[in-house]
């Protein structure tokens, strides 16, 4: 079922939003060469302690995956493009990660994710980063009262496939409410004028992922990380936003 949310539960969806933006600020802030994925995953466990929320994460176990997810924060590096199951891994110079963080707060639900490069850049990664921010901000602007689905999955495919991307449909955006993952798909690619209306009340997960050589993927060892086919690098973003008479609400929005 998709549900319509009023004015009132989307400022309190924003409560949620505006922790778990908290938290991927935090966590990137902390992510440096020589620091373990798992430190990374403990801070975030521990400001879902203080904050008294919720993981959507450590007891989740789709059909997707191999066992309930046992983290609360994903940290995918370099060939690892989504899913990444935090382990003992420190970070080195030069690697891409994406930090993925989903919380409920007061029984709302928000989800968002980020991309860094931690140490110093390669040219190929920042440019890959700057595609995939640009078309969710391109799936953001199209995502307005009266439209379609499809708008928001055109902008996002138009500007990846505009900068040589193949964009991969296995996964992409959702709504997002009381649970993470709710009926609405947002594919990462598509027509414009066709999908589900835009209405306002209407909450989603926009999340464009990239990767530099391929589209396709594979399932690592651990039963969830989801990797390249090539071994190419790969960037992840993501954005809860609510559709309004206004336009579009992005309540996980970071300062």
């Amino acid at each position: 079922m998709i549900e319509l949310r009023t004015p009132a539960e989307v400022d309190q969806m924003a409560e949620a939003g505006r922790f778990v933006a908290d938290v991927l600020e935090a966590t990137a802030a902390a992510t440096a060469v020589g620091v373990n994925l798992l430190a990374l995953d403990k801070l975030a466990h521990g400001m879902i302690r203080k904050r008294k929320a919720e993981s959507c994460y450590i007891d989740y176990h789709p059909s997707f995956g191999a066992s309930p997810f046992g983290k609360v924060l994903c940290t995918s590096v370099n060939d690892a493009a989504l899913h990444g199951l935090p382990f003992d891994y420190v970070l080195r110079d030069g690697d891409v990660v994406s930090l993925d963080f989903a919380a409920s707060v007061d029984g709302w639900v928000a989800d968002s994710a980020l991309t860094l490069v931690v140490g110093t850049p390669r040219d190929e990664d920042l440019a890959m980063i700057d595609t995939v921010q640009r078309a969710l901000d391109a799936g953001i602007a199209a995502a307005q009262p009266g439209g379609r689905m499809g708008d928001v999955s055109a902008a996002i495919g138009a500007v990846a496939r505009a900068d040589g991307f193949d964009v991969n449909l296995d996964f992409g955006g959702h709504s997002v409410g009381r649970t993470m993952h709710g009926d609405l798909h947002v594919p990462n690619d598509g027509r414009p004028g066709r999908g589900f209306p835009l209405r306002e009340g209407l909450v989603f997960a926009i999340e464009p992922w990239l990767m530099l050589g391929t589209s396709k993927i594979y399932t690592d060892k651990d039963g969830w990380t989801l990797r390249s086919a090539d071994g190419s690098r790969a960037a992840h973003v993501e954005h809860t936003v609510a559709i309004t008479a206004d336009g579009p609400r992005v309540l996980t929005a970071r300062s």
